[in-house]
């Protein structure tokens, strides 16, 4: 059996495509429309209709809800949130946390929704666990573990070597850091849920209906035109396809394997029993997840931007990138060298310039947007869906500030990238740095991070 490439993602190979919505039938009129069926557009979708139910809002999506990052993702849910150490030199230390804390919640947030809607998305919670793999990643790993209690994160676990083996038995393993925020889901299944949960509250979704073009209160298709006093932007890595926005946010690749249902010999041979979702503390850093079938789905970079800020259209990924995951895989357990990878995939991410996700309502225009998440988007997109939900209702007089308006990624305003060739020339040479950075350190014996790594964030702006 051949490694199934494309078809969207691994998650909707297992689930198959949903039944087609109709796309917008001709002009029409909302009181919000949003741009982007997405988790951050069903979110904030589900979170306007369950505060105002009065509210017609309209969801317009190009391919289907969760084509996109939403269906095609690692399915970690945790507290990731990209930005936190510029809005700490912004705002100030204590703001930074009180946006950690809110990441924080939102895990529990999520699973909470699931439950109360009946969304059954294989979801497990058993955090996140990060490790390190030689000495520069072991540094890099208490800084970061010091840093994370810093904003307030004071049930995270330092592990050793032996402590990380107890978990899972990832060969190398120097160290581990372990945080409670973190559930391994399956992200097709969430998307799903939450369309239906969204359409039982009265939202419409109009499906194969690409928005060309964002307008004050105007969001034009090739269908007719949706005219609504609120028009949010929610695309996320696919921004850069709206007239003007090519260079707002950068399209990142990010790309995944999932092997062949693992036998009980080899998970017994892993480990693995805490099912947390799996990272290193490499530079071109890979994630993973135990699936609830069994199989290991494990990400990371491939080739990182397509030139014009293109993004694919079926999910295919090169050959090369299946090779270098797998790679990964085996380096981390070698007794799976055997194994079948069943299918290969990837998708896109939305980057900013200074990499910071941010969520903004520009209240002269009713135009909003959030994203840039950085590839910590599926609990990131709950709270910029709440945030967002709160800040219309502020400006449109149906309540006042809440603690979600008052975070310092409200109304961040972010350069754009540079014109082409520029950024391809300097997405390029980041991660070929980084890949080099990472090379050297796993075969070398020295504490500081590379240099070249070191240097490559500062130019790039990546924290």
């Amino acid at each position: 059996m051949s490694t199934v490439n494309g078809g969207i993602s691994f998650w909707y190979g297992q689930e198959g495509a949903p039944a087609p919505r109709e796309p917008l039938p001709g002009d029409t009129t909302a009181d919000v429309c949003i741009v982007g069926g997405g988790y951050t557009g069903l979110w904030t979708a589900y979170y306007l209709k369950k505060a105002v139910p009065f509210l017609n809002i309209t969801v317009l999506e190009a391919k289907f809800c969760g084509y996109g990052a939403s269906g095609r993702n690692g399915g970690w849910l945790y507290n990731g949130i990209a930005g936190r150490a510029r809005y700490a030199k912004l705002h100030g230390h204590e703001a930074a946390v009180r946006l950690q804390q809110a990441m924080n919640a939102t895990v529990d947030e999520v699973l909470d929704v699931c439950e109360t809607e009946k969304i059954e998305a294989d979801q497990h919670r058993g955090g996140v666990l990060e490790v390190a793999l030689s000495p520069a990643q072991l540094a890099r790993l208490k800084d970061f573990h010091a840093t994370e209690a810093a904003f307030g994160e004071t049930d995270r676990e330092l592990y050793g070597a032996r402590e990380t083996a107890a978990r899972i038995r990832v060969t190398g393993a120097v160290g581990s850091s372990w945080t409670p925020h973190g559930a391994r889901l399956h992200p097709v299944k969430l998307v799903k849920g939450l369309a239906a949960a969204v359409e039982a509250l009265g939202v419409t979704i109009h499906e194969s209906t690409p928005v060309t073009e964002i307008k004050p209160k105007h969001a034009i298709t090739p269908y007719g035109t949706v005219r609504a006093p609120y028009v949010l932007r929610c695309t996320e890595g696919f921004t850069a396809s709206l007239a003007g926005q090519r260079r707002t946010w950068l399209p990142m690749n990010s790309s995944m394997i999932a092997t062949e249902p693992l036998t009980e010999a080899q998970w017994e041979s892993i480990g693995w029993e805490g099912r947390e979702t799996l990272g290193d503390m490499a530079h071109a850093y890979m994630y993973s997840q135990r699936t609830a079938d069994g199989r290991i789905a494990l990400g990371g970079r491939g080739v990182p931007y397509r030139f014009g800020s293109r993004t694919d259209n079926d999910g295919r990924t090169q050959p090369q990138t299946i090779e270098a995951l797998r790679e990964i895989l085996v380096r981390f357990f070698p007794q799976l060298a055997g194994v079948r990878v069943d299918h290969a995939w990837s998708g896109v991410l939305g980057v900013p310039r200074d990499w910071c996700a941010t969520v903004t309502l520009d209240r002269s225009t009713g135009l909003g947007w959030a994203g840039g998440y950085v590839g910590s988007g599926v609990a990131t997109a709950n709270l910029a869906a709440r945030t967002l939900s709160d800040l219309i209702q502020q400006d449109s007089g149906q309540s006042g500030p809440t603690d979600l308006t008052a975070l310092p990624w409200v109304n961040h305003k972010v350069r754009k990238w540079e014109p082409e060739p520029l950024r391809w020339l300097a997405v390029q040479t980041m991660y070929a740095a980084f890949r080099g950075a990472d090379r050297r350190e796993l075969t070398g014996h020295s504490a500081e991070t590379d240099r070249v790594a070191t240097l490559a964030d500062k130019v790039t702006g990546r924290h």
